[in-house]
């Protein structure tokens, strides 16, 4: 009877926990379907302020995932976010400029701001464009990180509190091996790549950087951190050189210090921010405000006639993978598909693709790249570079009239490579897994894995030469492709190839890139040269699905994968792209940088 009852109870509290939770479910599914017939935004009133805190990611092209279309980005501990579009916000930032309902803008930026470098640059230059039209900026943190101070010093008063700090010290950037693992594993990796700086191939065969990875990190790092201290100092009126010793004497010591080194304006409280605000704003208690979301989904206040004249962005936003798009991984069938429809469009006058890759699957490249070339021989076609346009990115990139980047995005990366492992020690001596091959031919096993990943044997000389004779294959069809869309010689692209990554500022130097320039940069130019500058619409052939096909999305296994990308945050990317480089057989042009302020 005892155990009868000890069943009996833990069986009712798993149907009490499991009711518990279906019932939080349920709460949430019918708050999305409630989204379907509540679309009312508040209106926004006379002296208010817009808010920005940018605590939300901000992508060039927002996930399309039910969970964050519709506000959820985390069932289990029931997070509410919204991902942005980059475009959006920029245009809001541009509205509010002329919006006379709209006194100014309040900085409030959060430490996690979601977005990279060049997607800050471009938002920050929008600010300083906002300025131009008289209204003003205030800027407030607890604290401040590089990024969201870098953002903050676009204001006209930045201010902090009394115990907070100001982090100011330089850029870096770390390289993760696993060789030792994989030595101890008995995983033997044989990495075969065109071009000494090609180093997406050295985590796996090194334990430590190489020389000419090296240079290019430090040249990388000195360009990006070097940009960042000029535009600090003309913002803030602190010479270049002294904002470089405040770096490496680690001078910020203390909140008293920041304002006696002319980093920030004054220390106050938010209470204190809040009150000037009022007397900024002509209000008596408390100011008003407005949200970014809020203000974004305000009604259009007047009815324009719709142009026929439609300019393209197409974005392509990941790594690059063979075959059909997946959340945060460009498909080249899919992305080749995406361009064909704007090209056969009459409507579509010109082409803006927006790139932020860091590349991927050579051949996926190449399908992509041949699309936007047979787009150039009809309509312009105009490429702006996100935070990253690199090797696979830059492929891509190279057909186009005229490329478009950020000083600080990160792009070339003319390189290639092709990585196998050899797993057949490990898997015998310590999982006791043995392999044995039936075949018809030498070399029919060569690409055979266990796991997905792990090969079976090592190469032979001829094999080896076999994928020596790819790479260089792609590589060659890389510069020459290069060499035509950018009218250099294979000599010239070669000098700067290699698996070279530059600097944005670097890039436009050697004549990899044409200008800087941002999103609404290349729109405008997109417009210019269709000769449809007065009359014109954006369009992307990427629709959001209506709510009800969100809502039965949230049983599927992509919601599935957009929970485990929310719980593992910024490591998500970096499992990410080890994954589909370990488990694409092909020749890859990947860059695996990354830069971010810390």
């Amino acid at each position: 009877m005892k155990n009868f009852w000890s069943t009996f109870l833990a069986c009712l509290l798993a149907l009490v926990v499991a009711n518990v939770v279906i019932g939080v479910f349920l709460v949430m599914v019918l708050a999305g379907i409630g989204t379907l017939f509540s679309e009312t935004v508040p209106d926004v009133q006379q002296k208010t302020v817009l808010r920005l805190d940018f605590a939300e990611p901000i992508s060039d092209d927002p996930s399309r995932n039910p969970l964050s279309e519709m506000g959820f980005n985390d069932l289990i501990s029931m997070r509410v976010a919204r991902n942005y579009a980059l475009i959006d916000v920029l245009k809001a930032i541009e509205t509010a400029a002329t919006d006379d309902r709209i006194s100014g803008i309040y900085l409030n930026v959060s430490p996690n701001m979601g977005m990279g470098m060049a997607t800050l640059e471009e938002i920050r230059d929008a600010l300083l464009q906002f300025k131009e039209s008289g209204k003003f900026i205030v800027s407030y943190a607890d604290y401040y990180t590089q990024g969201s101070y870098y953002m903050a010093t676009a204001a006209d008063k930045v201010y902090l509190n009394p115990q907070g700090n100001v982090t100011w010290l330089g850029l870096a950037s770390g390289v993760v091996f696993y060789k030792g693992l994989l030595d101890k594993l008995g995983v033997q990796v044989e990495a075969i790549r065109h071009g000494s700086f090609k180093s997406a191939v050295e985590p796996f065969i090194l334990d430590k950087m190489s020389p000419e990875n090296r240079l290019q990190m430090d040249a990388l790092l000195g360009s990006i951190w070097g940009h960042v201290v000029k535009r600090v100092s003309d913002a803030r009126g602190i010479d270049s050189a002294q904002l470089q010793r405040y770096a490496s004497d680690l001078a910020l010591r203390s909140a008293r210090n920041t304002v006696d080194l002319k980093m920030v304006d004054s220390l106050v409280y938010a209470s204190d921010v809040e009150r000037m605000l009022c007397e900024m704003t002509d209000r008596d208690e408390e100011p008003e405000f407005v949200s970014l979301g809020t203000y974004i989904d305000q009604p259009k206040t007047a009815v324009q006639k719709l142009s026929r004249n439609k300019i393209a962005v197409v974005y392509a936003e990941g790594q690059i993978v063979d075959g059909k798009s997946r959340e945060g991984l460009i498909g080249g069938s899919s992305l080749a598909a995406r361009l064909a429809r704007v090209r056969t469009d009459d409507q579509v006058k010109a082409v803006v693709l927006r790139v932020n890759s860091p590349g991927g699957s050579a051949l996926a490249s190449e399908v992509i790249w041949h699309e936007v070339e047979q787009i150039r021989q009809l309509k312009p076609v105009i490429v702006s570079m996100g935070n990253m346009a690199a090797s696979g990115g830059y492929y891509i990139s190279c057909p186009a009239d005229v490329i478009l980047a950020s000083p600080v995005t990160l792009t070339g990366s003319i390189g290639v490579f092709g990585l196998m492992l050899n797993g057949e020690k490990g898997l015998q001596d310590k999982l006791g897994i043995t392999v044995d091959v039936a075949k018809t031919n030498p070399s029919a096993d060569m690409d055979m894995a266990v796991f997905g990943a792990v090969g079976v044997r090592p190469m032979n000389q001829a094999e080896r030469d076999f994928m020596q004779n790819s790479v260089e294959q792609v590589y060659s069809a890389f510069v020459g492709h290069v060499a035509e869309g950018r009218n250099m010689t294979a000599g010239q692209v070669d000098s700067v190839g290699g698996g070279r990554v530059w600097s944005g500022e670097s890039a436009l130097r050697i004549g990899l890139i044409d200008g800087f320039g941002g999103l609404r940069d290349a729109v405008a130019l997109a417009a210019d040269r269709a000769g449809v500058a007065d009359d014109f619409r954006i369009v992307s052939p990427e629709e959001s699905p209506d709510r009800l096909t969100q809502l039965l999305k949230l049983f599927s296994a992509e919601t599935r994968a957009e929970l485990f990308r929310g719980e593992m945050g910024e490591a998500y990317r970096d499992y990410e792209t080890l994954r589909n480089m370990l488990y694409q057989n092909s020749i890859q042009a990947l860059s695996p940088y990354r830069v971010a302020m810390p």
